[in-house]
Parts: C-alpha cells; sequence; structure tokens
C-alpha cells in the first residue's frame, strides 16, 4: 500500500456525536478521542477531508445556514483545542428521493474532492459508521474503506454480516464486495493503522 496521504471522514457518528438531524451548533460534541487522534494524523502530514449526508437541508428539518453554523462551531472546536483542520469539505444537502449524484454512497463528493484537491485514490482511505460511508469508498477504489463502530456502526456491521470485533482493529478477509477493508473500533484505532502504515511506506 502507498503512503496514506488523504483522509476522508464521516462527519455525525464518526467525528462527532450523531444527534439526528443536528443544527444546532451548540449541540456538537466531539466522539471521545476524536480529537487527539486527527491531530496525530496531521502530525503525520495526512490531510484531512469531510463528506457528509445532510439530508436535512433537503427534508426541510433545517436551513444551509445551520448546516454551515454547526459547521463553523466543529472547526472552532477542532482548531482551538487540538491544532486541526480539515483542507477541504464536501456535503450533499439533498433527500434520498431526489436520486442525486452526491449522497453516499454516490461518487459526487468524492469526485469534487478528487478534483479539487489533487486526491489520489490508492493514497486516499474514507471512514465512517455507515454502509453509506463504506459504499463511498469502494466505488471511488480507494486504498481503504473502514467502518468505525462508533455511532451507528455497530447496527451496520451486523447489517453487513460483519463478525463481531474484539480487537481495536481487524481487516476482513476474505470480504463481500459490499464490506469494508477494515472494522475499527473507534477513530483512534484508525489512526494508529494509518501511522503504522505509513511508517511502512517511507523509504
Amino acid at each position: 500500500m502507498k503512503r496514506i496521504a488523504n483522509v476522508i471522514l464521516d462527519r455525525d457518528g464518526t467525528v462527532i456525536a450523531d444527534k439526528h438531524y443536528l443544527c444546532d451548533p451548540q449541540g456538537v460534541e466531539l466522539l471521545p478521542g476524536v480529537g487527539k487522534a486527527l491531530a496525530r494524523l496531521t502530525s503525520d502530514g495526512v490531510r484531512l477531508f469531510l463528506a457528509t449526508n445532510q439530508s436535512g437541508i433537503g427534508r426541510g428539518y433545517f436551513q444551509k445556514r445551520d448546516y454551515l453554523a454547526v459547521q463553523e462551531r466543529l472547526g472552532q472546536i477542532l482548531l482551538a483545542e487540538f491544532g486541526v483542520r480539515f483542507t477541504d469539505v464536501a456535503y450533499c444537502p439533498h433527500a434520498p428521493e431526489a436520486c442525486c449524484t452526491c449522497r453516499k454512497p454516490a461518487p459526487g463528493m468524492w469526485q469534487a474532492l478528487a478534483a479539487a484537491n489533487s486526491l489520489d485514490p490508492a493514497a486516499t482511505i474514507m471512514i465512517g459508521d455507515k454502509i453509506a460511508d463504506v459504499g463511498l469508498g469502494l466505488t471511488a477504489g480507494l486504498a481503504a474503506s473502514v467502518l468505525v463502530l462508533t455511532g451507528k456502526g455497530k447496527k451496520h456491521a451486523e447489517a453487513l454480516g460483519l463478525p463481531p470485533v474484539e480487537a481495536p482493529l481487524v481487516e476482513i478477509s476474505p470480504r463481500g464486495a459490499d464490506q469494508p477493508h477494515l472494522v475499527a473500533r473507534n477513530l483512534e484505532a484508525v489512526a494508529a493503522w494509518v501511522l503504522e502504515q505509513n511508517k511502512k511506506a517511507a523509504p
């Protein structure tokens, strides 16, 4: 595997607590260990990206300005406390019935991020807590698609027929066509794996 230069993250359930159509900036809550994990990746030179489905906009539950306020608060928390920033952020504002090309697992957000930031799929991984996140990574042909067991991760792991995970991170081998390459207890475990992979890939 090439050095992992880019990590695309889901937001709700992966980076912050999933509070179901979050639209209040005061509700932004980093999951335990996430700030330090992302700081470790940043220190290793890994670029961080966010790709998030925000169908609450399309459903009329909240407005774009509410989404942006939540994002600003998230940025403030990460920047102020851990020195972390996202290189770029993509979001899908559409309801599922809109049949758009950007709602995960469709590849639109990956294509937008890749075009704007010259992303190499072979040097990029996707991390999320839902089947749709896994699907985006697989559809885009990324180096790895990782399912974390935070947020809705455990429920989605069961839906994919994955065995219980005892270790911090396990490789799914052999894996089905719609299954992740890796399952991790949390983002901290994925960060440790990325750093280890990059150490091996270093010249």
